[in-house]
């Protein structure tokens, strides 16, 4: 792949699946539970996915810089061109909260992209001018802060009674920063808070350095072994402080993006990011990669494209929801179409988002074969 990190293709492309498939189901009123996000405290496999997007943003950070650092471009040019990157990203965020029908007074400012988007702005200069070590000060620092605000800060709660430390949803100190800031513009669900919203970003951001820190690992020239041990100690190692973190400070909580939900998604994605490097990149027998190279090809057409196939899909969901034959939307047309299998409720919605996610990986795949790469 021209130098390319397999691994790291595949560990993207198996998140983006993921994200299509927990984002589209048939019926959201039948749905496995691990394809739900956990009601509040807690995760389930859901709560794993958009940790592992911006945390796999951040690996590929340092590898990228250096190319552009051979290349001529000076620590002012990088800062500026991950700034732009990030403005761009919640640029499309923002559009595609807007669609289908826009109005300035109920448009949601907060989503996914914009989380990644200013996570990559407010980390930029910490990527571009920090060393290792400050850095990871810099991810420790942040969690800290977000804590101190969190458990010690009195706030009124959207009930209007002040609290101090309350995590329920409505009372915590970032639901009030988000009310105080962008009141009207959160979450339909909870118009109250919202899972992305700004303070909660400043964790984020220390999810997107444990990425970088762990990209700093595999640009080292080391013997390859080695450098897939290290992130399966690390992994276990971020593993142990996500159980500390949640005994003694916040609880795993992905809407509250607690300190210990950065450690413990930290964890199992050095630990994923660990057996794909292994089994793609780092095995000395090349033939063995090359048998198991096929296998991921899916996920890696699925990664060259993430942002480009997560925006479109977002539009095509958007559109089978708006677009209506007698009153019925044409996504409701279509789940209708897959009831004759006698499957149960549950399973039809399942087969829905399993067919969703193979449309795109046709996209993916055709994409790919043709090397049409669109990057932001």
């Amino acid at each position: 792949m021209n130098g390319r990190l397999y691994s790291l293709d595949a560990f993207r492309g198996m998140t983006i699946a993921a994200m299509l498939l927990v984002n589209n189901p048939g019926d959201w009123k039948h749905v496995y539970g691990p394809l739900l996000h956990a009601p509040w405290d807690g995760w389930t496999f859901t709560d794993w996915i958009f940790p592992f997007f911006i945390f796999i943003s951040g690996v590929a950070m340092p590898m990228s810089l250096a190319r552009r650092q051979h290349e001529g471009a000076g620590p002012l040019t990088l800062c500026r061109g991950l700034m732009r990157r990030g403005l761009v990203i919640m640029l499309i965020g923002l559009m595609l909260n807007a669609v289908p029908a826009f109005d300035w007074n109920t448009l949601r400012w907060p989503g996914v992209l914009q989380r990644i988007g200013l996570c990559i702005v407010l980390c930029a200069p910490a990527v571009v001018w920090l060393k290792v070590r400050g850095q990871a000060w810099t991810a420790a620092g942040l969690l800290v802060l977000y804590s101190v605000l969190m458990l010690a800060v009195p706030v009124p709660g959207d009930d209007g009674v002040v609290r101090v430390g309350s995590l329920l949803a409505g009372q915590d100190t970032g639901s009030y920063v988000d009310r105080l800031l962008m009141g009207g513009h959160l979450w339909a669900q909870s118009r109250t808070w919202d899972p992305e919203g700004l303070l909660s970003t400043l964790p984020a951001v220390s999810t997107l350095l444990a990425g970088v820190l762990t990209g700093h690992w595999m640009a080292q020239a080391q013997e390859p072994g080695r450098r897939c041990m290290g992130l399966v100690l690390a992994g276990l190692l971020a593993l142990w402080a996500g159980e500390l973190l949640a005994a003694s400070n916040m609880p795993i909580n992905k809407s509250l993006w607690t300190p210990a939900y950065v450690a413990s998604t930290a964890g199992w994605a050095l630990l994923i990011l660990a057996a794909f490097h292994w089994v793609l990149d780092a095995q000395a027998d090349a033939a063995s990669r090359a048998r198991w190279r096929p296998w991921a090809q899916p996920l890696v057409d699925f990664g060259m494209n993430a942002l480009f196939l997560f925006v479109l899909a977002g539009l095509v969901a958007k559109g089978l929801a708006f677009i209506k034959f007698d009153g019925v939307s044409l996504k409701m047309h279509l789940v209708a179409g897959l009831r004759p299998t006698g499957l149960p409720e549950v399973q039809v919605s399942l087969l829905f988002a399993l067919g969703f996610v193979l449309v795109f990986y046709a996209v993916a795949a055709w994409m790919a074969r043709r090397q049409w790469f669109i990057k932001v």
